[in-house]
């Protein structure tokens, strides 16, 4: 359902800047714009401001990711967009497909595999003790987005090789094997240069700086996945809100495929 554009109140407090950007962002999502996002003379014409008061709400709404400037393009709206909060152990597959895009894997190694550094992190005595590695390339709306690997203790892991992982998530598939869905952890994010091979396998020249989140899953206190993902830097965002005092920190996930220069 439209909504009716509201005209900039000069008599009012707000900046007219945030008047613009406020009613954008309700036209945004009422669900306009998905054919094309208005210019900058566009919205100086409509509003009735001056184009440093128009740019300004826009450069507002890009830093918040609902819309990009594209080269040759202009300001484009990011049609499809997920967010989820990090207090809790969200599953990336469930991100992707709350904001409507449909999030598909394709398997690109299932072995039986030894790592000292997940074997410490899923808090085995013996760093050669046998792991199950699963490595899948995450695409959504058909384009890469991450490149995930997980480490699984063998009794957990090897009952998933073999599964049918085109459409579904590790979580999901460890809760039919009875083994439980991740209920605590930890996760870090940092950027990293993804190697020449991981960055062709996301679809990215190199170099290619990507988010790399690692994560221990555990089901009660029992380790039960050590993670390693890299994740497209131009679909993904980390968002803070600050209010009363409190912190929410929440993740962002830009399910849009970005045109190449």
């Amino acid at each position: 359902m439209m909504v009716r554009m509201h005209p900039v109140d000069r008599d009012s407090p707000v900046p007219l800047w945030s008047q613009v950007e406020t009613d954008l962002r309700a036209r945004i999502d009422a669900g306009e714009f998905v054919d094309r996002f208005p210019t900058d003379e566009e919205l100086v014409g409509s509003y009735e401001v001056s184009r440093h008061t128009a740019r300004e709400a826009v450069r507002r709404l890009c830093a918040d990711g609902l819309v990009v400037r594209e080269r040759g393009r202009g300001t484009v709206l990011v049609e499809k967009r997920s967010e989820r909060p990090l207090d809790a152990m969200y599953s990336l597959f469930e991100a992707v497909e709350a904001g409507g895009v449909e999030q598909t894997s394709e398997v690109l190694a299932e072995v039986g595999d030894s790592n000292p550094e997940a074997a410490a992190a899923l808090g085995l005595d013996d760093p050669t003790a046998p792991l199950v590695l699963i490595e899948r390339l995450r695409r959504a709306g058909g384009e890469p987005l991450a490149l995930d690997r997980v480490w699984l203790p063998a009794e957990v892991g090897r009952p998933l090789i073999g599964a049918d992982w085109t459409r579904t998530s590790l979580y999901a598939r460890l809760a039919e094997t009875g083994t439980g869905r991740p209920d605590s952890g930890w996760e870090r994010a940092r950027a990293v240069l993804a190697s020449p091979g991981d960055a062709q396998r996301l679809g990215l020249g190199s170099p290619a700086a990507v988010f790399c989140l690692e994560r221990l899953g555990r089901v009660g206190d029992r380790p039960v996945e050590w993670r390693r993902s890299l994740v497209r830097a131009d679909r993904f965002a980390v968002m803070s809100r600050f209010e009363g005092g409190r912190t929410e920190a929440s993740l962002r996930l830009s399910t849009y495929a970005p045109e190449p220069d």
